[in-house]
């Protein structure tokens, strides 16, 4: 039997890469237009392109949900998306949670201040993606109890052992201001 090399192709004969495509996203409240290669996931278009670092690229496999943010009010890993895929929506990040009240004085979000009075932020490096995927939680509805949140927020670890005060954290919020989320 004989192998026969095949010959290297010519020049031009080789696929070129996709262009970059230009993609409008409202993250935080403001629209932003962004030229793409494709292959960018909504993760690096966050933290490279629009230097919003506080969503965390922690395993880059959708495994720990340190990369966890909002699109059109429902939790996702952004690390497991194309940004080209959320064209058109609305994207929240931690930076964006915190609200303004009629003064336009800006506050933190219920559940900030929640992970702030329970101490369920030891090293911190997960709390973005744990708070808003504790707010995408609340807005499906289905939390109701401790075994709940646990079973709901399976998605993101916490490695360094605050998990117990995060339980503790979005109870609070459930059972005290379930209406200004």
């Amino acid at each position: 039997m004989t192998l026969l090399a095949e010959s290297p192709p010519e020049v031009g004969q080789y696929p070129s890469l996709p262009s970059a495509h230009t993609i409008t996203l409202t993250v935080n409240g403001t629209p932003v237009q962004l030229q793409l290669a494709p292959w960018t996931s909504l993760l690096d278009a966050l933290r490279e392109y629009l230097h919003l670092t506080g969503t965390k690229k922690g395993c880059d496999h959708g495994q720990c949900g340190a990369c966890t943010v909002l699109v059109n009010g429902k939790r996702i890993n952004s690390c497991l998306t194309l940004a080209i895929m959320q064209d058109g929506n609305q994207i929240t990040t931690i930076e964006g949670l915190a609200q303004k009240d009629v003064l336009g004085q800006e506050g933190l979000h219920p559940l900030q201040k929640a992970f702030i009075e329970h101490d369920a932020f030891q090293c911190g490096y997960c709390t973005p993606g744990q708070i808003c995927s504790a707010v995408g939680m609340l807005n499906e509805g289905h939390a109701k109890t401790a075994d709940d949140i646990r079973e709901l927020m399976s998605g993101n670890i916490c490695r360094c052992g605050a998990y117990t005060n995060i339980v503790d954290a979005i109870q609070s919020v459930i059972s005290s201001q379930p209406d200004t989320l």
